[in-house]
């Protein structure tokens, strides 16, 4: 399922073909070209705790820049650059502005050494059935990487205040959009109120454990549009609301262990609450 990361994407050239006196003409199929990331930066190792700026364009199978991307009040829009560590510690989301020659310029600090994934998740405004797609690039920060391994599954989190508690995470299947409840209090136990954040209530990215599969679904108000999530012919939707409750759709390309990032806003700041996800 690797190549879910570029399904679709690959556009073959017209076969050509040669003549000879000594035989029949033989076909000749160029190579294949695809929607790729040039100019991609940094190119060596960064310093952990150090303002870093990642740049890059996105060019499509005839060779020009992609500069038209999808816009509007949800959160299939632009670019989600997403960059995770190797060992699903660490996760770094934004959604940065494309220039109109179809540049990305955005500041990051990494705050830990080790190996990171670069993850480019974009929608382009296209024709067609293409909704979005993703690219991938890798970056090193110096020093000491020291491997951790994923917690097990709990269903309660505690982060910055914050207690979220997932409610029917324990059976959960592959390519099957499964609703998952969660409740979020604060440190006096009220239900927070959550404010829209990238288009959206709150995010949820999974990457799978060991080869980094990737999928994101989103909550959204209940009248909110363009916030389905779609992974062959399974769509996800969650929705809120009221204050302290999300509806969250799991869907996964592949069983395993996975690593949820829930991800809201609440009180002017971000919160990521992680949960370890078994898979079948």
């Amino acid at each position: 399922m690797r190549g879910l990361l570029l399904a679709g994407l690959v556009v073959l050239l017209a076969a050509g073909c040669s003549s000879s006196s000594s035989g029949p003409a033989a076909p000749k199929i160029g190579a294949a070209r695809t929607y790729h990331l040039a100019g991609f930066k940094p190119t060596g190792a960064v310093r952990p705790g150090k303002r870093v700026v990642i740049a890059f364009r996105i060019d499509q199978p005839s060779g020009a820049a992609l500069v038209d991307y999808k816009r509007g009040s949800g959160p299939h829009t632009g670019i989600h650059l997403i960059l995770v560590r190797e060992d699903l510690s660490v996760i770094i989301h934004r959604h940065p502005k494309v220039a109109p020659d179809g540049a990305v310029r955005q500041p990051i600090v990494f705050p830990k050494p080790g190996p990171y994934r670069v993850l480019v998740d974009a929608y382009p405004n296209l024709s067609g059935p293409l909704r979005n797609f993703q690219l991938t690039a890798d970056v090193r920060v110096a020093g000491a990487y020291e491997q951790r391994p994923l917690p097990r599954f709990t269903s309660t989190d505690h982060v910055g205040g914050y207690t979220v508690t997932l409610h029917g995470a324990g059976r959960l299947k592959a390519i099957d959009p499964i609703p998952v409840s969660a409740t979020v209090t604060d440190a006096a136990g009220r239900p927070v109120r959550f404010a829209p954040w990238y288009g959206a209530l709150a995010h949820a990215i999974f990457f799978r454990k060991g080869s980094l599969d990737y999928f994101h679904t989103h909550v959204c108000s209940p009248n909110a549009s363009g916030c389905t999530s779609i992974l062959g012919g399974a769509r996800a939707v969650g929705r809120s609301s009221r204050p302290g409750r999300l509806s969250v759709v799991v869907l996964v390309p592949l069983p395993g262990t996975w690593r949820l990032f829930l991800q809201f806003q609440a009180n002017a700041k971000v919160v990521t609450a992680p949960f370890t996800l078994r898979v079948r």
